[in-house]
C-alpha cells in the first residue's frame, strides 16, 4: 500500500481549477477527492527512488472554499485519522473579492515541539495555529516564500547525524547537503513540521529560491563561481539543488495550462525513471542559465504578482554584469507593461530588496565599481574579498539593473493605465522595513502609482545583535554622508532615485500581509511571540 511521505500542497488555485502536489512511498496514482465532487488524478512520476505527483484539479466553483481529501491506489491518506486540524480546503476566489497576500523568506525549519528553539517562535507556525483554532478567520489567499524555504549550507543537528551515518563529515561537503536524497531530507524536516504541513495544505503557496536554497551568497560574481566549480563537490552540489528546486518548489508555481505546455514535465511523467531527463535538464540549467526561466507571473484578479529570479538568472561577467540576462529582463518587461491597464496593483517578487539602507546601497555599488576595474587592478582584488566577506551582492550591487528597474517601476507606474501601487517584496536580510522612492524632481519620470519597497524576513531565523546596529545605523544622516564617500571614491553615478525609510526596521521572526481591495492596499506586520501567536506590530494604509 502507497504511503503519503510528504505534502499535500496546495500549489495553484484559481476561480475552477488548482493543483495539489504530493510525494508517496511508491509508484500509485493520486487522486484528490472534494466535496463538492471536484477532483482530479495523477500518477507519480520518479526522481532519485523518490515518487512525487502533482495533481490538478478541476470543477471548483467560484466563490467558495471545498474540503479535500488525498487517495493513493484508492486507499484515503489525507487527512490523517488522528488529525487535530480542520479539514484541509481548495478556495475558488470569486471575481472582484479582496486579496490577501502574506510573505516572508528564510525559514529555518523548526525543531519539534518538545525541544529548545535557539532562534525563538517559527511565524509559520504560529500562522497555522492562529488559523487551525478559528477556521472562519481570515485566512491568506496566496502564501509567497521568497527564498530560503531550506538551507543546504546550514543544516541542524538531526540532518548533520544523518549525514554524518551516511557518508561521513570529513570529506567535502562536510555538514553541508552533497545530493537529491539529503536535499529530500530538508523538506522532510521543514514541511513535515505538522503545523506547516496543514498550513500549506489548506493555504495556496508561491515559492523562488534565494542563495541558501543552494549556498550562501549563490552566484556573487564569476570568481565566485569559477572557484566552486574547481572544487569536487559542487557539480553535485548545483545538480541537486536545481533538481530539487523543480521537483519541490518550481513545478507548483505553474498554472495548470502552463504545465500542459511544459516539455520538460511531459518528459518527465512519460518516463518509469526521470532522474536522468531531470538530470540532463539541470546540466542545462547551469551551464547556460539563459536557456531556462524560473520566474513566472499569477494573476489574482486585479493583481498581478511577477515572481524574479534574481539567482540562476545573473550574468557575471564583470564588464557585463547585471542581476537579469536580456531575455528575462525582456521577459520583465514584457509581463509588466502587457494589459497595463487589468491590474491595479502591481507585486514584484525578488528574493533580494531593490532599495537598502543607505550606506548598504552605497557600500555595494562602490564595491562593484572597484570589481569592474575602475581603480586599478589592486582595488579590484580587495573588491572581490570585500563582496564576499560581506555579501555585498543585492540589486545596488548590478548598478545598472537597479537602474533599469527603477525606469521600468516608473513606466508602469505612470498614466492613464497605471496601478493604483507597485510593490517590490523581499525578504533575505532578516528584518523588516517600508522604504519609498522618490524620483527627482522636474524629470518627467515620477509615477502616479505609489511605489514602495516591502520587505520582511526572517519567518524563523535569527540576527546577531550587531548587524541590527549596523541596519539600524545604516538608514541614518551620518551612515548616508559616509555612502555618499564611497559613492565618490567608486566614481559610481548617482542613483536614479533616492529613497526614504517609512517604516521599521523591525526584528523578530514575522510576515507581512497585504490586503488589496479595489484600488486600496492595506499593510500589517506580524511577528511570532514567546507565548504563542501572532501579535501585529504595524498596520498602514498604502493608498491614502
Amino acid at each position: 500500500m502507497a504511503g503519503l511521505r510528504l505534502g499535500p500542497l496546495l500549489r495553484y488555485a484559481d476561480a475552477s481549477s488548482a493543483t495539489v502536489w504530493v510525494e508517496a512511498s511508491r509508484p500509485c496514482a493520486a487522486e484528490v477527492r472534494c466535496a463538492d465532487g471536484a477532483g482530479g488524478t495523477a500518477p507519480t512520476f520518479q526522481v532519485a527512488g523518490h515518487h512525487y505527483a502533482l495533481v490538478p484539479v478541476t470543477g471548483l466553483t467560484a466563490g467558495t472554499e471545498t474540503a479535500y481529501e488525498v487517495f493513493l491506489d484508492g486507499s484515503r491518506v489525507w487527512p490523517p485519522p488522528d488529525s487535530r486540524f480542520p479539514p484541509s480546503v481548495i478556495p475558488a476566489p470569486a471575481e472582484g473579492g479582496a486579496v490577501r497576500v502574506t510573505f516572508g523568506s528564510c525559514r529555518w525549519a523548526a525543531p519539534p515541539a518538545d525541544a529548545h528553539d535557539p532562534v525563538g517562535p517559527d511565524a509559520l507556525d504560529s500562522l497555522a495555529a492562529r488559523l487551525a483554532a478559528d477556521p472562519d478567520a481570515e485566512r491568506p489567499d496566496v502564501l509567497l516564500l521568497l527564498g530560503d524555504q531550506v538551507y543546504a549550507d546550514e543544516v541542524s543537528d538531526a540532518v548533520r547525524e544523518r549525514i554524518l551515518a551516511r557518508r561521513g563529515l570529513a570529506d567535502p561537503p562536510g555538514a553541508e547537503v552533497a545530493d537529491f536524497e539529503e536535499y529530500t531530507w530538508l523538506y522532510y524536516e521543514s514541511w513535515l513540521d505538522p503545523e506547516v504541513r496543514w498550513l500549506l495544505s489548506t493555504v495556496p503557496s508561491c515559492m523562488i529560491f534565494d542563495d541558501h536554497d543552494v549556498i550562501d551568497d549563490w552566484n556573487t560574481s564569476a570568481a565566485w563561481l569559477a572557484d566552486l566549480r574547481a572544487t569536487p563537490w559542487w557539480n553535485e552540489r548545483i545538480l541537486s539543488g536545481l533538481m530539487s528546486y523543480w521537483v519541490h518548489q518550481h513545478l507548483g508555481n505553474l498554472s495548470p495550462a502552463e504545465l500542459a505546455a511544459d516539455p520538460l514535465y511531459a518528459a518527465v511523467r512519460a518516463t518509469p525513471d526521470a532522474t536522468d531527463v531531470l538530470r540532463a535538464f539541470a546540466c542545462g540549467a547551469d551551464a547556460d542559465p539563459a536557456s531556462v526561466r524560473w520566474s513566472y507571473r499569477r494573476d489574482f484578479g486585479r493583481v498581478r504578482l511577477l515572481m524574479v529570479d534574481t539567482r540562476a538568472a545573473r550574468v557575471l561577467k564583470e564588464d557585463e554584469r547585471a542581476m537579469l540576462d536580456p531575455g528575462e529582463a525582456q521577459w520583465l518587461r514584457e509581463q509588466v507593461l502587457q494589459e497595463r491597464g487589468d491590474y491595479d496593483h502591481l507585486l514584484i517578487g525578488t528574493s533580494l530588496p531593490w532599495l537598502l539602507p543607505h550606506l548598504v546601497h552605497h557600500a555595494e555599488s562602490w564595491d562593484s565599481a572597484l570589481c569592474r576595474g575602475e581603480r586599478g587592478a589592486r582595488w579590484a582584488r580587495f573588491g572581490e574579498r570585500v563582496r564576499r566577506a560581506a555579501d555585498l551582492e543585492h540589486w545596488a550591487a548590478f548598478p545598472g539593473s537597479f537602474a533599469a528597474l527603477a525606469g521600468l517601476i516608473a513606466e508602469a507606474g505612470s498614466g492613464a493605465e497605471a496601478p493604483a501601487t507597485v510593490l517590490v517584496l523581499s525578504g533575505d536580510v532578516h528584518h523588516a522595513y517600508v522604504a519609498e522612492p522618490r524620483w527627482p524632481e522636474g524629470s518627467g519620470s515620477a509615477p502616479d502609482a505609489r511605489v514602495l519597497q516591502l520587505t520582511c524576513s526572517p519567518v524563523h531565523n535569527s540576527i546577531p545583535v550587531w548587524i541590527r546596529v549596523g541596519f539600524r545605523f545604516g538608514w541614518s544622516a551620518v551612515a548616508r554622508a559616509l555612502g555618499r564617500r564611497l559613492a565618490r571614491h567608486g566614481r559610481c553615478p548617482r542613483p536614479p532615485v533616492d529613497w526614504r525609510k517609512s517604516g521599521g526596521p523591525w526584528f523578530g521572526n514575522q510576515l507581512m500581509t497585504l490586503s488589496l481591495h479595489g484600488r486600496s492596499a492595506r499593510l500589517r506586520l506580524e511577528q511570532a511571540q514567546d507565548q504563542g501567536g501572532l501579535r501585529t506590530v504595524e498596520e498602514s494604509d498604502l493608498t491614502p
